[in-house]
């Protein structure tokens, strides 16, 4: 019994063994002339079992291409299209370089990571300074967030020099401003808790007061 996994594999599956074993008869026919006539008969029945190819404006383009590449580019006949060039399907895309430099500290990301770098390359002026002043507050505020309930600015400070691979400093002297409002990791345990018994304290000194 002749089984699929024993015959040879299937090119374009979309055609099926048939088409396939045409291509392969076709290709041993000696006469070049009754080889192109043979093979434009087995493009008709291409393009009987895909009709769905007659809605490319290049279908007839792509049917042959398809038959080049059933017959493994191995294809001598007087074809209406230039055959199509085996490297140029075989071929692996190029590879993009993606960024991949590693992100220094975890709880501020890449894009503050890329801030810093970019401040960094400025001139060494007072704008330069204003912008790094700038980043420290909101590093801070970032840092507050997702960390401890208090940080000093020399941590904060410090972070930046590692961001920047110790091309960046803050001013000398520099000192953050006072931290307005309150930061909490956000959806912490016992949060909404805290919240509920509150609540029920004002509720509670409004009842006895009435």
């Amino acid at each position: 019994m002749d089984y699929n996994t024993q015959r040879d594999k299937l090119i374009l599956p979309e055609y099926g063994r048939y088409v396939q074993e045409m291509v392969k008869k076709v290709k041993t026919i000696k006469d070049k002339e009754a080889r192109t006539i043979q093979v434009k008969a087995v493009v008709n029945v291409m393009s009987i079992l895909n009709p769905q190819l007659r809605e490319m404006n290049d279908f007839q383009h792509k049917l042959w291409d398809h038959v080049h590449i059933i017959s493994e580019f191995d294809l001598d006949v007087e074809a209406p299209f230039p055959p199509p060039v085996k490297g140029n399907l075989v071929s692996k895309p190029h590879t993009i370089d993606a960024e991949r430099e590693p992100v220094k500290v975890m709880h501020y990301g890449r894009n503050i990571q890329n801030m810093v770098m970019a401040i960094a390359a400025k001139p060494d002026n007072e704008e330069r300074d204003a912008m790094t002043m700038s980043l420290a507050l909101y590093m801070r505020k970032q840092y507050l967030i997702w960390n401890k309930d208090t940080v000093s600015d020399q941590t904060i400070f410090n972070d930046i020099y590692v961001l920047s691979n110790g091309t960046l400093r803050v001013p000398e002297g520099a000192k953050l401003s006072e931290i307005q409002g309150e930061f909490r990791q956000p959806n912490t345990p016992g949060s909404r808790t805290q919240q509920r018994q509150g609540q029920w304290h004002k509720n509670k000194k409004k009842k006895n007061r009435q």
